[in-house]
């Protein structure tokens, strides 16, 4: 898990995919934090990507680094506790300015069942499960 962190993080923004019944949705993210050794997403329930996830909570990211691609399947499961979301505002102080632990719109997400495969042109692709 730490190794699909670290790639995320560097690349800054990744693509999440969510499904809109039978249509793709895709848009660029950038938080990404790991709490309870659990890697977390953040939104806000007022936006279609919430909406989506709560209908079909299976999603998939994507981010290129220049060299390499990562993949992550999982699940996304909401987690409604305070103290995961101030640990996301925490890692992200300029969400601070939109979001709070304490509102009704800060969602956060771990990823269950996560399959994540790291992929390059000149390698063998590297599938880390968490």
């Amino acid at each position: 898990m730490q190794e699909a962190y670290d790639f995320l993080k560097k690349c800054e923004t990744y693509y999440l995919a969510t499904v809109e019944g039978d249509q793709p949705r895709v848009r660029p993210f950038g938080t990404v934090d790991i709490f309870e050794n659990k890697l977390y997403i953040q939104t806000g329930k007022t936006k279609d990507v919430a909406k989506q996830i709560q209908k079909n909570p299976n999603i998939e990211i994507c981010a290129f680094n220049g060299d390499a691609w990562i993949r992550v399947q999982a699940r996304a499961v909401e987690d409604n506790r305070r103290e995961a979301k101030q640990h996301m505002l925490d890692a992200y102080p300029q969400l601070k300015d939109g979001y709070s632990a304490d509102d009704d719109n800060t969602q956060v997400l771990y990823l269950k069942d996560a399959v994540a495969t790291i992929s390059s042109f000149s390698g063998t692709p590297k599938v880390i499960r968490f």
